[in-house]
């Protein structure tokens, strides 16, 4: 874990080859290349009462683009639930499973339960639906927290948001 106080953000733990492999892309999401060099992260962005991340979409049901079972409770879960995944560093070896987190995005909030990390380090394999690692300052929602919040249509994707533990 290095940590730069300078410029208050973690940088890479080192680099990932990605290889390529049956990718779902039921959210747009990013599939590995093979060859192409991925950015691993074993920490994120401090954490505030506001902390800024990015907030993306994931199905957490059986068959949906997060791939298997939510590492806190090896279950599925639906997309009318309200549950994320965190970054590595924020995941912090599941210190924060099945509690609650505070997102703050378009004027409006919700409370998620976080029921899995949005792996940092590893990807590119079929654990990880063959996407490459997780940027280092993801929150990866389900479908019901972005309707909770009044995001809909072409907004979803990638979207600045604000969090905190509850």
């Amino acid at each position: 874990f290095r940590y730069s106080s300078i410029l208050c953000e973690c940088t890479p733990s080192g680099y990932l080859r990605g290889k390529t492999g049956h990718c779902k892309t039921e959210h747009d999401s990013d599939c590995c290349k093979a060859g192409k060099m991925y950015p691993r992260y074993r920490c994120s962005p401090p954490l505030t009462k506001h902390t800024r991340a990015t907030m993306t979409i994931n199905s957490f049901a059986e068959g949906g683009d997060g791939g298997g079972p939510s590492e806190c409770d090896n279950q599925y879960h639906s997309d009318d639930e309200l549950v994320v995944a965190l970054s590595t560093g924020w995941y912090n070896h599941g210190r924060r499973c099945l509690k609650n987190i505070k997102i703050n995005a378009n004027g409006n909030s919700v409370l998620a339960k976080v029921v899995d990390e949005c792996d940092s380090v590893h990807g590119c394999d079929s654990d990880h639906d063959f996407q490459p690692p997780c940027p280092n300052n993801i929150v990866d929602a389900s479908p019901a927290v972005w309707k909770a919040l009044g995001i809909s249509g072409s907004d979803v994707g990638d979207y600045d948001i604000t969090w905190s533990d509850e």
